[in-house]
């Protein structure tokens, strides 16, 4: 298995899922530990308008651990078979750990806030981390 997540500076989850140019992918072995990890950087900087989701399906991607993320972007990956998990932020490699562990989940929000109502539209908070179980 091979899990992406979109990457800033130092490593940290990108918030901004569309407009991410580089991505870390974690190669992962059968008893769910990471083997690998490698960057992967996109040529157009725009992953909502590309090919994004066939590329790294090609790769053997199956995951998208993300911050936030539009309905249309999800869509695009989950046409690749690319599960997106999104809400998710701080250290790629820690999340990806949480995720093994099997103590993340998808916020099903485009949105920063994990509350049913969205006060603040499409503005992202940076001020929370991926759903634990």
């Amino acid at each position: 298995m091979r899990i992406a997540v979109p990457i800033e500076e130092n490593e940290v989850i990108a918030q901004h899922f569309g407009h991410c140019e580089s991505y870390m992918i974690y190669t992962i072995t059968d008893d769910k530990k990471i083997d690998d990890k490698e960057l992967y950087i996109t040529a157009t900087g725009h992953a909502c308008h590309s090919n994004l989701g066939d590329l790294l399906a090609e790769i053997g991607v199956t995951i998208m651990l993300a911050g936030g993320m539009g309905a249309g972007a999800a869509s695009k990956l989950a046409a690749s078979n690319i599960e997106a998990i999104r809400g998710c932020e701080g250290n790629a490699t820690q999340a990806v750990e949480l995720f093994l562990a099997g103590k993340i989940m998808d916020s099903g929000s485009s949105c920063g806030t994990h509350e049913h109502h969205h006060e603040h539209g499409h503005h992202h908070e940076h001020g929370h981390t991926c759903h634990h179980n």
